[in-house]
């Protein structure tokens, strides 16, 4: 039995490599494989906008996340778009 590597702490051995090799060979049903990637905001994938913050303003982001039950990145959107309507 030899180890090859490990996935989330599991050794993986010999044996194993060549199960996944024989399902491999029978093929999958596609219908039943995990969903990858994240979910469509929208329409069209969103883009990644990276912004630099000072550390108040990112604590204080952290915050309001735990405060509302959410995500910086949602809080951050509301804000933008709470802002962007009142211009």
């Amino acid at each position: 039995m030899t180890t090859l590597d490990s996935i989330n702490g599991t050794p993986v051995i010999e044996e194993q490599v060549q199960e996944w090799a024989e399902e491999a060979a029978r093929g999958y049903d596609v219908s039943r494989l995990k969903p990858r990637g994240r979910p469509r905001m929208g329409s069209e994938p969103a883009k990644v906008t990276t912004l630099r913050l000072e550390p108040s303003l990112d604590a204080a982001l952290d915050a309001r996340a735990r405060q509302d039950h959410s995500s910086r990145s949602e809080v951050i959107r509301a804000a933008l778009r709470a802002w962007l309507e009142s211009a």
